[in-house]
């Protein structure tokens, strides 16, 4: 029954990689593996754990991302 639940997540990690493209992928697979970890332990919810982490991941990326552009705008203006 674990190994069912396994392999959905899997599958759910190998096509969401296949779809989202190397661009939009920043953070989803390391917040996927996390949440679909966490979602096992917390009620055996793998996928959906995994779908939330993409979610997440790719929201704390793009967060990441803006932040050290502005930090680069600051520092070019400095100078």
């Amino acid at each position: 029954m674990k190994a069912g639940y396994m392999r959905a997540a899997l599958a759910a990690v190998a096509l969401t990689s296949a779809a989202v493209g190397t661009a939009n992928a920043a953070g989803c697979m390391k917040g996927a593996v996390v949440g679909g970890v966490a979602g096992h332990y917390a009620g055996h919810h793998a996928v959906v754990g995994a779908v939330g982490g993409c979610l997440v991941g790719r929201h704390m990326a793009k967060k990441h991302a803006e932040e050290q552009q502005a930090a680069q705008r600051q520092q070019a203006r400095v100078e």
